[in-house]
Parts: structure tokens; sequence; C-alpha cells
């Protein structure tokens, strides 16, 4: 379906054509069940449109550049072959690799291995066939679109997206890596992949999810990803976006906790033009830990923004929340970071920081840690610092043989390595290492 042109283009119609039109075609094959879901959301969508700077959630998101992109559905089928994924992100030989297009899942892009048994990791639009009950029992459960407009676009119109499943006691000794790639074959897209991931009690995984999209494409990558964490499970989560510099990226991430489980996630970001994260990790049950962290590398005209809610709804849970900032050029980028606790969680343990480094003058950060506390035994602090390269240690640096721009990176690496050691791919992690030194990662933005 072709699209507007930029000058005719209204967002908010121009998208619930794109649903009437998507609807018309597949409608009839979904289940109604999940059908229903996606109706449900596409109204909900009309309703909303798009949030202005009145709305206080989102006042400081540069949506104009989004909403003046006329947007088309991508193509069914990809010509990208395993060299455009070389090219794209560093290879990640200790991991099983599922490489997505528009959503869809690739096999022969993808390089999976061996899983134990029981293990699913599937296109979601089959497991909504093979899985069907499983998949609608989790579909839309965290993921509510009744206050997020983007949230309910991805509802309404996901095709695909990755399914996984790891049953109870079960450890996946092989990581799992999802990379999401967006193709804006000759005119701009709208990816909207879902991802639905279920962790059964007692189980272990570590995951990782890759966002790239070709030099110079124009696109909306607008990413939804709901994960369920069992009973004294643990999973290890990073998320590395390294968009097109001419692209957007607006993704949410859900997480559900329940008792004595474990989540920590390192969200990398690198790339995209206007960037907003959403990430909300929900306590349904005692004694759970969560541990978010994030490092925003943003330079030129970048718009990055990370939103994070972390939901203490139950006594006795522990969450702990690390985000860095490195700025250059004229780029811009928002932390606003929140902190439930609800009047019942008490022995609430809840830590935050957002720290900043500004290499320019023209470096914007607008940083807003928050606590909302109801309960009365708890110990919660949060805080947030903007500074400079220290002029001390530049000429420690040099004065032992570096150059200028070399010891500048040597301390930005410095600041930033706290996060990305936790990347739990070692290939991975040696590559971001490499990029923040100096060496060239492969070509990901325009």
């Amino acid at each position: 379906m072709s699209v507007q042109t930029p000058l005719t283009w209204k967002p908010k119609e121009g998208l619930l054509a794109l649903w009437a039109a998507w609807e018309k075609e597949h409608g009839e094959t979904l289940r109604p069940a999940v059908r229903r879901l996606k109706k449900s959301a596409i109204a909900r969508f009309d309703e909303l449109g798009f949030p202005g700077p009145r709305n206080e959630e989102w006042r400081f998101t540069q949506l104009g550049p989004v909403l003046k992109t006329p947007l088309a559905l991508p193509a069914a089928e990809t010509a990208l072959t395993q060299g455009d994924v070389a090219r794209l992100v560093p290879a990640t030989p200790e991991a099983a690799v599922y490489v997505f297009v528009n959503g869809r899942l690739q096999p022969r892009l993808s390089q999976s291995g061996p899983l134990p048994a029981g293990v699913v990791v599937a296109d979601l639009a089959t497991a909504l066939v093979a899985h069907a009950d499983l998949v609608e029992h989790h579909l839309g459960r965290q993921a509510k679109f009744d206050q997020h407009p983007f949230v309910a676009l991805n509802t309404a119109l996901f095709v695909g997206g990755a399914f996984v499943v790891v049953p109870a006691g079960v450890t996946v000794e092989m990581p799992l890596h999802l990379i999401f790639i967006s193709d804006a074959a000759g005119e701009p897209v709208l990816a909207a992949p879902r991802s639905v991931i279920w962790i059964g009690n007692q189980a272990r995984l570590d995951l990782v999810q890759t966002h790239v999209g070709l030099p110079g494409q124009v696109y909306l990558h607008a990413g939804v990803t709901e994960i369920s964490v069992g009973a004294s499970a643990a999973v290890r989560h990073a998320k590395l976006q390294r968009e097109s510099r001419d692209a957007f990226h607006l993704d949410s991430l859900f997480v559900q906790l329940q008792a004595g489980s474990q989540f920590t996630s390192q969200a990398i970001n690198d790339g995209g033009s206007v960037v907003r994260n959403d990430i909300t990790a929900t306590f349904d049950a005692e004694r759970a830990e969560c541990t978010l962290n994030g490092l925003t590398l943003a330079s030129g005209a970048q718009h990055v923004v990370n939103h994070t809610t972390i939901d203490h709804a139950q006594p006795h849970c522990n969450s702990h929340e690390m985000y860095k900032n490195v700025i250059a050029g004229q780029a811009r980028v928002v932390f606003n970071g929140k902190i439930f606790v609800r009047k019942h969680a008490q022995k609430t343990d809840a830590k935050q920081s957002n720290q900043t480094l500004l290499l320019s003058e023209d470096g914007t950060i607008h940083t807003k840690p928050q606590l909302e506390i109801f309960a009365d035994d708890v110990k919660c602090t949060h805080g947030a610092t903007v500074g400079q390269l220290d002029d001390a240690a530049l000429f420690y640096c040099q004065a032992r043989g570096l150059g200028r721009q070399q010891a500048e990176q040597l301390l930005t690496y410095a600041f930033a390595n706290e996060i990305i050691q936790q990347v739990p791919l070692d290939s991975l992690r040696a590559a971001l290492e490499a990029g923040l030194l100096g060496e060239a990662l492969p070509a990901a933005s325009g």
C-alpha cells in the first residue's frame, strides 16, 4: 500500500488507514480472541491520538519528526542476506541467533543452536497457531495500552515477533540473541514486532535483543516486549539499540516478577534519530529482585528518552537502577525514572541513580528521578549527577603519552564500562568496548 506525500500525510488518519487495509486483508485469519484484542487496541489508539507537550509523560519527547514521516506497512519478504546481518551486528557465536526482519522470523538468516527439551523459540505469528492457548494467555497481559498510544498501535498492527518459552526448572546454557532488523526498502515503513517471553519457575535464561537498521533508511520501529519471570527464576537481559541515524525507535518493555525471581537488564542506546524507551517492571510477589541499568551514547542531533517505572507492589523486594548518559554534539537526552512503593510494600529496598557525562557545550540532559512512597518501613534513595571530563584525569593520561582524543576515549570508556561489563554475551561486550575505545563497530547508522 502506497502512502501519502509528506505534505498531505496526516499521522493519525494515515495509521488508521493502514490498520483498516491490514484488517480487511488479514483479519479473518486471526483467532477471535486476538482479533478482538487488535480491534480494542486500534479503537483506543483512535481515542488517544498522539501525546502533546501538555502531557507530562511526553512533554520532553520530540515526536514532531516521527509524526511528519509518511509510513507504509513493510513487505512480507526481504532481500537481506547473511552478509547484511554480519555488517549490522557483531557475530555472537556463543549464542543461538534468531533474526527477525520487520517483525518476521527469517530462518535462513538465523543460526539457532541446541536448546533443552521443551524450550520454544518461534515467530509469534506461528505460535499463534501452534501454541494458541499459551500465547493468548500471555499476550497483552502486561502491556496495557489504555494510556500509551504506541503500545496500542503495536498491539493493533503487529504481525510477528519472538515467542519464547522456557519450562519450569530448565536452565538454558546457550544465550538467546534475538536480532530485530527494520528494512525500509523503497519508502519509510512501520515495523511493529511483538515479543512474548515466558520463563517458568526456577528456570534460567540469558537473553539479548538487538535492534538495527540499514544505513540511511527511514522507518519507525514501534516494538513491545512482555517478559514474565516465574517464581525463583533468573533472567539476565540486555538490549542494544543501534538503529539507522535517520530512523525512529519507540519501544516498550514490560516485566512481571514472581516470588523470589531475579531480573537484570542492561539497555544500551547508540543509534536512531528520535528514540524513546519505556520500561515497566512490576513486583507481583515477595522477595524478588530487579536491576535496570542503561547507557545512552548520544551525539549529533540525536534525541533519546528513557522512561523507567519500577512498581513495588509487594513487600520484601529489592530494586537497583543505574542509568548513564554520554552526550556529545547537540544531542538531547531525557531520563525519567519512577519508583512506586505501594502502601503494603514494607521492607522495600530501592536505589536509583542517573549519571551524565557532557562532552560538548551544546548537549542537553533533562533528568527527573522520582520516588513515590506510600509505605513507612523502606530504604529508598535516588539521585542525579551531571559533569564533564575531569581536567586532572585528562592531564594525567596525556602526561603518559596519550593524545587528547585517546585520553577522552579512555575516560569515556571508564565511565560507560560499568554498564557494558554486565552484557551477557562476551563477543557483543567486546565489540561495544572496542567502539568506545575508537575501533569501528560494524556501521549501523547513516
